[in-house]
This record gives C-alpha cells, sequence and structure tokens, in this order.
C-alpha cells in the first residue's frame, strides 16, 4: 500500500515539476498521444487473446436450480439454460453487478459462525463505477463543438442540487467516497488486507488522484476552461496549440498526467475486468449439459484394438499366470 501511495504522489510531483520545467509539450502532447494508442492496442491485444482461448466444457457459474424435470423450476438468471438466460444475468451482472450484491460477511461469535448479508462493497462499488462513467461522458464537453444534447442533460443532472458557484457536480465527492471506502476495506478489513497486492492498491490510487484533481480544478485551483477546450479539440485535430500550453494552470498538467498513465496502466492490469467480463465462460455461457453433449475438442483420436488381438499379443504369459484364455499357445490360429 505504501509503496503504490508514494509512486502515485511521485508521478503528480514529477508531472508538476515538468510543467514548471517547461515540458508541457511533452506532458499534454506526446504522452496523450502515445497513451491512447498504448491502450487502444493493448485492449483490442487482450480482447483478440482472450477470444482466441478455446473453452472445451461447460464452465458456467451455478448459482442456483438447474433445469431438469418439468415439475422442478429452474433457476432461469442463476443458472440458465439457454441465451435469454445468459443475456438476463449479463445485463443483471454489468449494469447492477448482481452477484456482488449478494455478498456476505462471516464472523465466530462464540463457539458459531455466523453468517450476514454485506450490501457494503456492493453499493461504494456501483457508486464509484456510475460516477466515473457520467464523469466520463461529462467530458465530452471538451471534446465536441457544439456540445451534445446528452452531455447538458447528464450535467443538469448530475448538478440538479444546485450547490455553491460553480455548480457541485455530485458525482465529484460521490467517487472520492467510494474510492476512500474501497481503499479503506483494503487497509482495515483484515481478510482483504491479506490477499492484496500492489497491483490492488495502485490503481485505487492513481484514480483517486485522477479524480482528486479534476475537483481542485473545477473548485480550488482554478483553470481557464476555455482554453482547455480549445487545447482540447486541437489535440483531436492533430494540431496542438502550443499557445494554450503557457495559459493553463500546473494542476491540468498533473491532472492530465494521471490520466495518461492510466490509459497505459489500463489494459495490462486487473482493470480490464471491463473488457473481460463479457468474455468470462463462467458468465456468458449457458449450462445445458443435461439437454446437449459436451465434447472436449482436445481428446486426442483414440485407438483401438479387439480382444482378439489383445489376446494374440499376451496369449502366452495369460495362459502361464492361470488366466482364461480363448485359444491355447499351441493351438493352431
Amino acid at each position: 500500500m505504501i509503496i503504490s501511495l508514494l509512486a502515485v504522489i511521485a508521478l503528480g510531483i514529477l508531472a508538476w515539476m515538468g510543467s514548471m520545467m517547461g515540458f508541457q509539450y511533452v506532458l499534454a502532447v506526446c504522452l496523450p498521444y502515445t497513451a491512447v494508442i498504448v491502450f487502444l492496442v493493448g485492449f483490442a491485444w487482450r480482447i483478440i487473446d482472450w477470444a482466441k482461448r478455446p473453452v472445451p466444457f461447460s464452465i458456467p457459474t451455478t448459482g442456483g436450480q438447474q433445469k431438469s424435470l418439468p415439475w422442478i423450476k429452474p433457476a432461469t438468471l442463476d443458472n440458465p439454460s439457454n441465451s435469454k438466460g445468459v443475456w438476463g444475468r449479463m445485463i443483471l451482472e454489468v449494469l447492477m453487478f448482481r452477484s456482488l450484491f449478494r455478498n456476505t460477511n462471516v464472523s465466530i461469535e462464540g463457539d458459531r459462525v455466523v453468517y450476514w448479508s454485506s450490501k457494503f462493497l456492493w453499493l461504494f462499488a456501483l457508486i464509484f463505477h456510475y460516477s466515473f462513467l457520467i464523469i466520463f461522458v461529462r467530458h465530452f464537453r471538451f471534446f465536441a463543438e457544439p456540445v451534445p444534447f446528452f452531455v447538458n442533460a447528464i450535467e443538469m443532472f448530475d448538478g440538479i442540487l444546485q450547490i455553491g458557484a460553480p455548480r457541485l457536480y455530485m458525482t465529484g465527492p460521490l467517487i472520492l467516497v467510494a474510492l476512500a471506502y474501497l481503499i479503506g476495506r483494503r487497509l482495515f478489513n483484515q481478510k482483504v488486507r491479506y490477499i492484496s497486492l500492489l497491483s490492488d492498491y495502485f490503481p485505487l490510487f492513481l484514480i483517486f488522484g485522477l479524480c482528486a484533481t479534476g475537483v481542485a480544478m473545477r473548485y480550488f485551483l482554478k483553470v481557464d476552461i476555455a482554453t482547455v477546450k480549445v487545447f482540447v479539440m486541437s489535440l483531436l485535430h492533430f494540431a496542438p496549440d502550443t499557445a494554450a500550453l503557457a495559459k493553463i494552470g500546473s494542476i491540468f498538467y498533473v491532472h492530465m498526467f494521471f490520466l495518461t498513465v492510466l490509459l497505459m496502466y489500463f489494459p495490462f492490469s486487473k482493470l480490464m475486468h471491463a473488457g473481460g467480463v463479457f468474455l468470462s465462460p463462467t458468465r456468458n455461457m449457458a449450462n445445458d449439459t443435461r439437454m446437449k453433449l459436451h465434447v472436449n475438442p482436445w481428446n486426442p483420436e483414440k485407438v483401438y484394438r479387439t480382444y482378439e488381438e489383445y489376446e494374440n499379443e499376451f496369449r502366452v504369459p495369460m495362459f502361464e499366470a492361470g488366466l482364461p484364455v480363448v485359444k491355447k499357445p499351441e493351438d493352431k490360429e
């Protein structure tokens, strides 16, 4: 955890120092282009690599009654037997984290093992992912002119409470609270802390730094939003406006640097569950083993021989061992 935290802090300091020393072009032009290329190529490579992996067995997650006899009610979502049930389970899993909703905790009270429902992980994971999605869509304001209508609608919904000036977007503090919970869970839950690695802490701290610098830019360390949009639009047209670089504060470069690191890190990290969930055979397969014979295509061709051929080869030792044989060794073929 400490190494991950120090690494993210070091990245932020490196970006801030780079902006102060005149490396704005590298931070805001060279690195973003490189990061997008690495992200797209890495993401596509991982997806293609997973898609090419053969799945010779039927291995879906079975969380309920399989379809069998007509009078036994099957669990169509927890144990789907057709593509319709698989689609239903995948939609609920991707949009609502349905399996995580059933998360439980266990403790020992006296001489008893007690299980109880624990919805906090599901709740804060849902808050984090939807907040990140809304923030991502809101940023389309910087990539399009005129601004798409759905971006304005989401901004209105996100800032519907009309708190402060500039208007407070609810997703800003919500995502920071959700990230704080996810980090705290790994620190203070003994079982989770035991299995947590650097690859678990680093993306959490990196995303926290990305979101924190974004909130700081909007409410505390103001930057010229109009200049930022002009510069971003120039990046999209592959004609970077270098004159705008000097007008943007250092906090923007720290924010941009965190984003580029996240993009380059994404395809090679556990964050790839965003794409891998659709290729998981435990989720995207139907449990139809009672209706369809699944044959492993990796099984080699079998070479069979008859008992007569077997006895012809081992007749003498079988006869000497007292085993019954159809023909005695002295019998002529």
